[in-house]
């Protein structure tokens, strides 16, 4: 199986897949029609730096959460009231609402990365040096803090996936992964495959972030401040790091077929399935404008697959 360096992420009632610097929205509206567009996406960061090991997986990550956030804004456009009027604006109202809109993105974008980090890095640290009085061992301490962190961001996507229109987003990117799965085990991309194709894919950003959980525990035992605030610090400032050995980890996962790789995958492939259900054919179809908006899969394929196998085949690689 050879990449086919696509990627996505589920929207409200939609999809957002990416090839290279171009992405496409695809959406579900009210009346049942599917909405698709197409945008190209402009990094503020030069793309000789995107192409640097350990360094790209950063830039990438600020870049992923951009544009996800800019897909969901789309997608969120069509879930308001179909009865309410909507007035047509102009240049200038266009121009300030577009400013709002990115002022917004930005907040978002932010607040999102504090309470990550507070949740996520900081929370753990705290709650493992409760039990330094009983636990003497730095490197216990250690572990323990990494356990907790793991704990508490699978009760995170446990708690989230209770939520309905969440349940409905998680089955939207249950779609997105078995689109990517068919093309790249060289079946059509049609309803039929799609619905046999796996949905856990290594590339996956629940794999991603499953992966800084444990990438972090390993940084931690590095840290050996006397100073509480360092320690805490420091935790903090090796988070682009952290991020950045994870990207790298992710990337080789998603191009290579080890066994060594695929065992170290399989922990971060188990997570999704509580961030990826089965999704319906109307969700499938939703997946499939979504990636043929922005990837020639049949010239994927006559490249890495000869003679197309064309019907579906239940028991390939990679099907469920």
């Amino acid at each position: 199986m050879k990449s086919s360096n696509i990627g996505g992420q589920a929207v409200l009632e939609g999809i957002m897949m990416k090839n290279g610097d171009r992405y496409a929205v695809a959406v579900r509206k009210p009346d049942k029609e599917i909405e698709v567009s197409i945008q190209d996406y402009k990094s503020f960061v030069p793309k000789l730096i995107r192409s640097i090991p350990f360094i790209r997986g950063i830039f990438n990550f600020i870049d992923s959460m951009v544009l996800g956030i800019k897909a969901l804004m789309f997608s969120a456009e069509f879930m308001e009231d179909e009865e309410e009027e909507v007035r047509e604006l102009t240049a200038e109202e266009a121009a300030k609402e577009e400013k709002k809109e990115s002022m917004v993105m930005t907040i978002v974008m932010l607040l999102s990365v504090v309470l990550a980090v507070a949740i996520f890095m900081v929370l753990p640290y705290f709650l493992s040096g409760l039990l330094k009085k009983v636990i003497t061992s730095r490197s216990v301490l250690t572990i323990l803090e990494g356990f907790i962190r793991v704990l508490i961001f699978l009760g995170y996507i446990a708690l989230v996936s209770r939520m309905e229109d969440i349940q409905r987003t998680f089955m939207y990117h249950g779609a997105e992964h078995k689109c990517i799965n068919c093309i790249e085990h060289g079946l059509d991309l049609n309803v039929d495959n799609v619905r046999v194709s796996s949905r856990q894919h290594k590339r996956c950003g629940t794999s991603f972030l499953f992966f800084v959980m444990i990438v972090s525990i390993i940084f931690c035992f590095f840290i050996t401040a006397e100073s509480q605030v360092m320690r805490v610090l420091l935790r903090i400032l090796l988070m682009p790091l952290i991020a950045g050995v994870s990207y790298e980890i992710i990337r080789l996962a998603g191009n290579s077929d080890n066994p060594l790789v695929n065992l170290l995958s399989q922990p971060g492939l188990w997570v999704q399935n509580m961030t990826t259900k089965e999704p319906d054919d109307s969700m499938i179809e939703v997946a499939i404008q979504a990636v043929e908006a922005v990837f020639d899969w049949k010239e994927y394929q006559a490249e890495n697959f000869g003679a197309k196998k064309g019907l579906t085949e239940k028991h390939a690689p990679g099907v469920s």
